[in-house]
């Protein structure tokens, strides 16, 4: 399974809507500065996560984004699994009901069932308010390093 551009994307914009919008709505601007995020990419992806019900959006003198759920109770999978056409390790599994010809025989199928599974309830588990946490103050300030992407 590889997170694509637009779900690390979304997932370091709620952590940023978590963390510094307070329930309050942040300018797309603002997130597109801290983040680094071209406004026109940020938009697609702030509309997936408005229309998914994660975020809440509004227009005008004092709009902007702000999460629609609490910290606590949005997890990584959520977002992902907006953002994603796929999060499951092996095609076969993409689909509810799995098409290939050789599902009934396939010696393989139980394992990747099980790492499935295993991805999506980690996922399920890893809350916005734990990334809330564990970021350091320096989060939404650019680094002089420029080593310093850690693959969010």
């Amino acid at each position: 399974m590889r997170i694509s551009t637009k779900g690390r994307y979304a997932l370091r914009v709620m952590i940023d809507l978590a963390r510094n919008g307070r329930g309050e709505f942040v300018k797309l601007q603002e997130l597109s500065a801290r983040q680094q995020i071209s406004e026109k990419y940020l938009e697609g992806i702030l509309g997936t996560l408005v229309r998914g019900k994660l975020l809440e959006g509004a227009r005008g003198k004092g709009g902007g984004y702000r999460l629609k759920v609490r910290p606590e109770k949005c997890s990584v999978w959520q977002i992902l699994s907006l953002m994603e056409t796929s999060v499951s390790p092996v095609s076969c599994l993409d689909d509810r009901v799995n098409k290939c010809p050789r599902a009934k025989t396939c010696v393989t199928l139980p394992v990747w069932k099980e790492l499935d599974t295993m991805i999506r309830d980690y996922l399920d588990n890893v809350k916005l308010d734990q990334f809330v946490r564990n970021t350091p103050e320096s989060e939404g300030k650019i680094p002089d390093d420029r080593n310093w992407n850690c693959g969010l």
